[in-house]
């Protein structure tokens, strides 16, 4: 795999990661919605689709919502226990992706500065 198109996975990598942010976000700004139920993304599938585009990684950031989880008596199904962890762990992916596209990048450098 070329450092361009290592670049590119990781652009779509950042990109998932931080649609599926806002999808948490916006769980937890509707926590006291009636009737609103948890959505998220699928990651293996939103990378899969990352991985399987030629030139420019897209994908249609597809929500769904979670079943199983119970609801309150107003319908609302978000748990912010949940939500909260799940926020945790896409810094996480998040701080990785950048640390990755750093060292790529410095890879880059080094290669044209030395002529390898």
């Amino acid at each position: 795999m070329s450092a361009f198109s290592s670049l590119q996975v990781l652009q779509g990598y950042l990109k998932v990661v931080s649609d599926r942010q806002q999808m948490i976000a916006s769980n937890m700004a509707n926590i006291d919605t009636p009737g609103y139920h948890t959505k998220d993304l699928n990651f293996q599938a939103a990378m899969k689709q990352v991985m399987n585009t030629e030139g420019e990684p897209r994908f249609e950031p597809a929500s769904q919502e979670i079943v199983g989880l119970p609801e309150r008596p107003d319908g609302n199904n978000v748990n912010i226990d949940r939500e909260s962890m799940l926020l945790s762990q896409t810094q996480l992916q998040y701080s990785l992706g950048v640390q990755m596209v750093k060292s790529s990048l410095h890879t880059l450098y080094s290669a044209i500065k030395d002529g390898n």
